[in-house]
C-alpha cells in the first residue's frame, strides 16, 4: 500500500511547478523593461528623413558660385553734359612758315603762289646789280675750269658760307660738293652750275630780308605755267623723267643758285 502523499493528483503538482517558474520570470522581465526606460531620449538617433525634391524656390546648390550684383544702368546724360568746356576748344591755326613740298624752309625752298602774279623772267645780265653780276661771273669762270677747288675762295667761311644742303654739313664744304657729283671729281656739279647760271633769272623778295636773284627762273614759276618754249629751256637742265617727278610737287626742285643784292653767294641746293 503506497503512502498517502504519492497519491496527490498530478495536476496539483504541475500547477506548483508553473507557479514557481512564473515567480522567477516576472521579476526579470520587469527589471529589463525598467532598464530600457532609463535610456535618455537624446541618445536615440533621429530618424533619417528623405531629402526634399529640388524646386525653383528652395533649390540652392551647396557649392554654387554666387551671382554678381545687378548692373546699375547709368543715368542718361543730356547733350549739354557731353559738350567740351569752352576753354578746351582747339586754338585757331596760326599762319605757318612757308615750306617747300618736302618740308624744307628758307629762301632756297620754293614758295609759289599759284594765284599770285608771276615774277619777271630776265635774261639781260646788264640789269643785275654790280655785286651780283660779279659773283655770277666768278662762279661761271670757276665752273668752266673743271676744277672744283676753284670754288673754295667763293665759298667763304662761317655765316658767309652758302647753303649747300637742307641738312647739316660736316667737314669741308668743297669735299661735300665734290661728293654730290656723279663722276666723283666734281665735273658734273660744275656743269650743272654753269648751265643753271646761263639760264634766265628772277628777282624775288625785293625789299625784304630774303631779297635774292635766283637762277634758273623755273624756281619762281609754277611748272604748269611754263609755255612750250620755256619747257625746252627746262629740258636743257633736267630730263623729261625729272620733269614728271617734279610735277607732283608743282615746283622746280632741281639745283638752284641764289645771290644776295650785296653779291654774297647765298645757296646752291637741290631737293624738296
Amino acid at each position: 500500500m503506497r503512502p498517502k502523499t504519492e497519491t496527490a493528483p498530478r495536476g496539483a503538482l504541475r500547477l506548483a511547478v508553473l507557479g514557481l517558474a512564473a515567480s522567477l520570470v516576472l521579476p526579470l522581465y520587469a527589471s529589463t523593461a525598467f532598464a530600457l526606460s532609463e535610456i535618455k531620449r537624446e541618445e536615440i538617433p533621429a530618424p533619417v528623413m528623405p531629402p526634399k525634391p529640388a524646386t525653383e524656390e528652395n533649390a540652392t546648390p551647396e557649392k554654387s558660385v554666387p551671382m554678381p550684383d545687378p548692373i546699375q544702368t547709368p543715368a542718361t546724360t543730356s547733350p549739354a553734359d557731353t559738350e567740351e568746356p569752352a576753354d578746351e576748344q582747339p586754338a585757331e591755326p596760326q599762319d605757318a612758315t612757308p615750306t617747300e613740298p618736302g618740308g624744307a624752309t628758307g629762301p632756297a625752298a620754293p614758295n609759289l603762289d599759284p594765284d599770285g602774279p608771276l615774277p619777271e623772267i630776265v635774261y639781260d645780265l646788264s640789269r643785275l646789280p654790280e655785286p651780283v653780276a660779279r659773283m655770277r661771273t666768278l662762279l661761271v669762270e670757276a665752273a668752266k675750269t673743271g676744277d672744283i677747288e676753284k670754288l673754295r675762295p667763293l665759298v667763304g667761311q662761317g655765316e658767309s658760307m652758302p647753303q649747300l644742303s637742307f641738312g647739316d654739313i660736316e667737314g669741308d664744304p668743297i669735299a661735300f660738293i665734290k661728293g654730290l657729283s656723279g663722276d666723283g671729281e666734281g665735273q658734273e656739279i660744275l656743269a650743272i652750275m654753269e648751265e643753271v647760271l646761263n639760264a634766265g633769272y628772277v628777282h624775288l623778295g625785293e625789299g625784304t630780308d630774303e631779297d635774292l636773284y635766283v637762277w634758273p627762273y623755273f624756281f619762281g614759276i609754277p611748272l604748269d605755267k611754263l609755255d612750250p618754249r620755256q619747257k625746252v629751256e627746262l629740258f636743257k637742265i633736267v630730263t623729261a623723267g625729272d620733269y614728271e617727278d617734279m610735277k607732283q610737287y608743282g615746283a622746280y626742285v632741281f639745283y638752284r643758285l641764289g645771290i644776295t643784292p650785296e653779291g654774297r653767294w647765298a645757296f646752291f641746293v637741290a631737293g624738296d
